[in-house]
C-alpha cells in the first residue's frame, strides 16, 4: 500500500511540474517538457495527455506544441474570489480619483503575486502583469505587509531573502530595510520611490485577514515626476480608508 501511494504521490509532482514549464513558456512540445522535468518521452506524453484531457493543458494543432488550458484559467478567477469581488470597486475608484495604475496583491512566502491591476490610460506603461510575482523588499505593497507581520516572521523572511539592487535606491541590506520598515508601521503606509523601477514611484497600504494578519495589499502607482511626496500622502489617506474598510468586510477586527 505504501509503494503504491509513492507512485500517486510522484505522478501528481510530475504534473505540477510538467505544468510549472509553462511559467516562462507559452508553448512547449514533449521532447522539450521531458528534458525540462527530467523524464523519458514516453512518461511525459502519458502525463501530457492525461492533463489535456483534464483541459489542464491543450494542443496547437498547427505547431504540435502545448500551452496551458483554459480549465487552469477558471480555476485561476476562484483564486481569492472573495478578496478580488470586496476589492474590485476600491480599485476601479482608486483609478477615478488619482489617475494612475492601481494593484491588487498577495503575500507568497517571500514575494507578492499581483492578482489585480487597473490601468488609467494616462499612466505609463507600469511592468507589473497579473500573476507575475516580485519580492517583497522593494515593493511598496511587500513593505506594506512586512511592517505589520509579527517580528519572529519578518525576521525569518529576512534571514531567508536574497537582495538585489534593481536600482541606485533599492534598499539591500536588512538594517536599512527594517529602519524603512519602522516608518511604514508609523505613517500607515509604505512607499517606493524608484527602488523597483527607475522613473516609477508607489504608495501602498496592506489588507488583514480575519486572522488579523496581513496577506494582500492595494497600491498606487505612477511615474515620479506625478508621484510627488504630496500627491503620495493625498493618495496614502485614500489606501488606508480603502483598505481598512476592505479588510473589516474580510472579517479583521482591530485589536484595541
Amino acid at each position: 500500500m505504501a509503494s503504491s501511494e509513492n507512485v500517486k504521490i510522484q505522478s501528481v509532482n510530475r504534473a505540477i511540474q510538467i505544468l510549472l514549464c509553462f511559467e516562462n513558456n507559452e508553448e512547449l512540445g514533449v521532447t522539450e517538457i521531458g528534458k525540462m522535468v527530467g523524464l523519458h518521452k514516453s512518461t511525459a506524453f502519458g502525463l501530457i495527455s492525461t492533463l489535456e484531457m483534464s483541459k489542464m493543458l491543450e494542443k496547437n494543432e498547427n505547431s504540435g506544441k502545448y500551452r496551458l488550458g483554459l480549465e487552469l484559467f477558471r480555476l485561476g478567477t476562484k483564486v481569492n474570489s472573495n478578496l478580488r469581488h470586496i476589492s474590485i470597486p476600491y480599485l476601479e475608484q482608486l483609478v477615478k480619483m488619482y489617475q494612475e495604475t492601481v494593484n491588487l496583491v498577495l503575500r507568497d512566502g517571500n514575494s507578492v503575486i499581483y492578482l489585480e491591476k487597473v490601468e488609467s490610460s494616462r499612466s505609463m506603461r507600469i511592468s507589473t502583469t497579473v500573476g507575475g510575482k516580485l519580492p517583497l523588499y522593494c515593493t511598496a505593497v511587500g513593505k506594506a505587509i512586512m511592517a505589520n507581520l509579527p517580528q519572529s516572521e519578518l525576521n525569518n523572511i529576512l534571514s531567508g531573502m536574497t537582495f538585489t539592487k534593481y536600482t541606485n535606491n533599492t534598499l539591500h541590506d536588512t538594517n536599512s530595510i527594517l529602519e524603512s520598515l519602522e516608518k511604514v508601521r508609523s505613517n500607515g503606509y509604505a512607499e517606493d520611490v524608484e527602488e523597483l523601477e527607475t522613473g516609477l514611484s508607489c504608495v501602498a497600504a496592506p489588507i488583514f485577514n480575519h486572522f488579523s494578519s496581513p496577506f494582500a495589499a492595494i497600491s498606487v502607482s505612477g511615474p515620479t515626476f506625478r508621484m510627488t511626496e504630496d500627491f503620495r500622502k493625498e493618495i496614502s489617506s485614500a489606501l488606508i480608508q480603502y483598505t481598512q474598510e476592505i479588510s473589516g468586510k474580510l472579517g479583521y477586527i482591530k485589536s484595541l
